[in-house]
């Protein structure tokens, strides 16, 4: 069975359970990380010495980094499905959760700990102010690429889609001013009504 160690709260934890989920993988979730502690462990160590979330075994196969988790996975188990057959709808799956984790991820990360997570008393507004901005305009940016498509990579849900959707829910429930975004929401709303976003994507953020 597959072992997953993190927390719920993580964006990246999120990624890889959503994705489980959907691949319907028998699996177990060990709390990890934040409140639950653990990281600072010789095991944990051992699994990742980056001594963070998420870790995945996979019958004997460590794996850490929640996108390259996520990809393993779908090219595992989901061929056809989150990991698409046609290599240029890959390719288009890959981009897109590139460009989540190395800009729009980052982008919105300083307003979420500091309007989410901080206390009102120690936010830094400048720094808030100029998150919200970065990501409000790479937010454009997937509006643009979701006009006239149902999902990231076209007309069925990827492993691309499970990324951006992970951090789509952050950037939509960070309490910041957002630009309207009608094909953005319209995909979200898809999203969450996925059977396999429920207990992922519905809880509280914190």
């Amino acid at each position: 069975m597959l072992k997953i160690w993190g927390r719920l709260s993580s964006v990246n934890v999120q990624k890889v359970v959503w994705a489980v989920r959907e691949l319907a993988l028998p699996h177990t979730l060990t709390q990890v990380g934040g409140q639950y502690g653990g990281l600072d462990t010789p095991e944990y160590g051992k699994m990742n010495p980056n001594r963070k979330v998420p870790v995945i075994d996979d019958g004997g196969l460590v794996l850490w980094e929640s996108n390259a988790i996520v990809r393993y996975l779908a090219a595992r188990y989901g061929e056809g499905s989150l990991w698409p057959t046609d290599v240029a709808l890959r390719a288009h799956a890959d981009r897109w959760m590139d460009w989540t984790a190395t800009e729009w991820q980052p982008a919105i990360a300083p307003a979420f700990l500091g309007l989410v997570r901080t206390p009102e008393a120690q936010r830094d507004a400048a720094a808030i102010e100029a998150s919200a901005r970065k990501a409000n305009a790479l937010a454009l940016m997937l509006e643009d690429a979701l006009q006239q498509r149902e999902f990231i990579a076209g007309a069925h849900l990827t492993m691309g889609d499970v990324v951006l959707g992970c951090v789509a829910h952050r950037w939509l429930g960070t309490p910041i001013e957002r630009p309207a975004t009608p094909a953005l929401s319209a995909w979200y709303r898809r999203l969450m009504m996925r059977p396999a976003t429920q207990g992922v994507l519905t809880l509280p953020l914190a």
